[in-house]
């Protein structure tokens, strides 16, 4: 879409996190990446970090992506959005019983939560945004109160939803599109998404971002790429196929998540995911979540 309306050849490197960051590192000035596109806040805050990406100014961009959702230093910029919340078995848990993360260390919840593995960004993210909420000493005793549940750890977002399905247990956090995803296929899982804290700090956010590499060659082009991915046409087809929410709050998302309402967001900006991102690791193993 982008070229046929710019003329502006695109040329995509596919790899994961690591592989993308050491190309960045080993090509140096040398590089031919004009933009960095990754997951998580955490993951475009290292980048930021160790001198990956570069600063850029576009009233574009700005208006297009919300302040809590961009760099503060405009290194780089939400391209969609995803909440992690609360995940619920619709046939053993009514809505009125969850009402914020903390409250998912409340003893009646022994034995009944999945949980993904401290190891993954999606949770060192949300946990590093709490610190910057409540700070450490209140995430903590809500990670001690998690552990003290005996969660069952699953290995990904997707099992944690197949098992509250199968009656492995009752609730878990997962991200958003996760579930979208599913229920866009399999209208009738039992499972359904509460929106965590809305009744206090708002549930937590997460992004897909993107910024220009620091030895971008075609800067102009980069941030051109970047101005249209944030536009209302190509956020509306961007969140069609990924169930992420959109980034500029004027784009529609996909019908699935229209279905499940507005929510209140989180808003410490998704920075704090990697500002707190090592406080957040200690933090965990200190409670014992592993």
């Amino acid at each position: 879409m982008f070229t046929e309306k710019t003329g502006i050849k695109v040329n995509f490197f596919m790899g994961n996190n690591n592989e993308v960051f050491e190309r960045l590192r080993a090509e140096g000035a040398d590089t031919r990446a004009d933009v960095m596109v990754t997951v998580d806040a955490g993951n475009l805050w290292n980048a930021a970090r160790e001198g990956l990406l570069m600063p850029v100014e576009s009233e574009v961009l700005m208006g297009n992506v919300p302040a809590h959702l961009r760099d503060p230093e405009n290194q780089w910029f939400g391209l969609a959005v995803r909440a992690r919340t609360i995940m619920y078995s619709t046939e053993r848990v009514k809505p009125s019983e969850l009402s914020t993360y903390a409250g998912l260390a409340d003893p009646k919840w022994k034995g009944r939560i999945c949980l993904r593995t401290s190891n993954s960004i999606y949770n060192q993210s949300l946990l590093a945004s709490a610190i910057g909420v409540h700070g450490e000493a209140v995430v903590e005793r809500m990670i001690g109160g998690w552990v003290a549940n005996e969660p069952e750890i699953v290995n990904s977002d997707r099992p944690v939803l197949r098992a509250i399905a199968a009656g492995q247990c009752d609730v878990g956090i997962t991200n958003s599109y996760y579930l979208a995803r599913i229920l866009a296929k399999e209208p009738d899982l039992p499972v359904a998404a509460f929106w965590a804290n809305q009744e206090t700090t708002g549930t937590h956010v997460n992004i897909s971002g993107a910024g220009v590499t620091k030895y971008a060659k075609n800067k102009e082009n980069a941030v051109r790429l970047l101005e249209f991915i944030t536009s209302v046409e190509a956020q509306e087809t961007l969140a069609a196929s990924s169930f992420e929410y959109p980034a500029n709050p004027a784009a529609e998302p996909h019908a699935v998540l229209k279905g499940w309402g507005v929510f209140k967001q989180e808003q410490v900006g998704v920075a704090a995911a990697g500002q707190n991102q090592v406080a957040a690791i200690k933090l965990a193993d200190r409670a014992g979540y592993r």
